[in-house]
């Protein structure tokens, strides 16, 4: 009886420490068939520091952390990406980061802000047939600018927690995929181990993949 009470106290202590939800379209398929190419746009970042955390940094660095979180997470999202066609299980093609941001600063878009846009917009400035957007927060962000700052003022100990929200639309404005997860601890110490572990046990189950 104790070994069946600590297995369920085990096993309720993982569902607490990661949290996933996975929606896929009934004709996702069909619409994949169709993708030759996604995109990844910078997702919308928050960090969220403990009071006696934000009261060391101005508004104006709590932005520029998140911008550059953002961006970072949008080149480990990438390589992720990467990562699967290498090994022949990517189904699509995806679009450069560099290029994305470059088609949208041409067409007067800030790309930190592209989430706001309708998607079959970005999609037909980009030249592509999704988009990967979405939401990320965090507690303890991993660009180097937070880093070196946290540090500075012995901000080390908090435990690592992150959410990400992440949709893959279409460009006629259908959600294909949405992703959620939470996870809090064990996040590694950049946005490639980030990413790695957002996106792990999930990723044969997203229809671009295989």
């Amino acid at each position: 009886m104790k070994k069946i009470l600590f297995s369920m106290l085990i096993m309720s202590a993982i569902a607490l420490q990661s949290q996933t939800k996975l929606y896929v379209h009934p004709d996702a398929e069909t619409y994949v068939a169709g993708t030759k190419t996604i995109a990844i746009l910078p997702l919308d970042t928050s960090v969220k520091l403990r009071p006696k955390e934000l009261k060391d940094f101005t508004p104006a660095q709590i932005r520029e952390i998140e911008n550059e979180e953002a961006l970072n997470i949008q080149k480990a999202m990438y390589s992720w990406f990467l990562t699967r066609e290498k090994r022949g299980e990517l189904l699509v093609g995806v679009q450069n980061p560099t290029i994305t941001n470059s088609l949208l600063k041409d067409a007067g878009i800030e790309p930190l802000k592209a989430f706001e846009q309708v998607s079959a917009k970005i999609c037909e400035i980009l030249g592509v047939d999704v988009v990967v957007t979405g939401k990320y927060s965090t507690n303890k962000p991993m660009s180097d600018a937070a880093a070196l700052g946290m540090a500075a003022f012995g901000f080390v100990g908090a435990t690592q927690n992150a959410t990400v929200n992440m949709d893959f639309i279409h460009m006629d404005n259908e959600v294909v995929v949405n992703y959620f997860k939470n996870v809090k601890g064990g996040l590694g110490s950049s946005a490639d181990d980030l990413i790695n572990v957002l996106m792990r046990k999930v990723s044969r189950r997203i229809p671009y993949t295989k």
